[in-house]
């Protein structure tokens, strides 16, 4: 891929088969009616974390960490594209939706260790 479209280039690279915990989450609690249902990607995220086992929640918030990794120095919009394209997720994040979630899944970590 040339130099002009260095995002297409990331996006491409971070595929639902790399990230299938994630995707898995994305589908399920981020779906059409995920505002009606839980309120809030926060409260989609909490609600996640109280329904599946802890290993689900390791791989997700593992899965998760990862994938902003893979995409940092892309915008939201390119994120965005990602979430609500191939991997089925009905919601566009805002920023303080990702420093929400974050936090909630690195919660998560923290009180499974306890």
């Amino acid at each position: 891929m040339s130099q002009d479209h260095p995002s297409k280039k990331v996006s491409n690279s971070a595929t639902p088969a790399d990230f299938p915990a994630l995707r898995s989450f994305l589908r399920g609690y981020f779906h059409q009616d995920m505002q009606d249902e839980y309120g809030s990607p926060e409260q989609a995220a909490r609600q996640f974390c109280a329904d599946a086992n802890p290993e689900e929640v390791a791989d997700v918030k593992q899965e998760w960490a990862a994938f902003l990794d893979r995409m940092k120095g892309q915008s939201l919009a390119e994120i965005n594209h990602v979430f609500t394209g191939p991997w089925g997720s009905s919601y566009a994040l805002h920023a303080d939706d990702v420093r929400k979630i974050s936090a909630i899944f690195q919660d998560s970590g923290e009180k499974s260790k306890k």
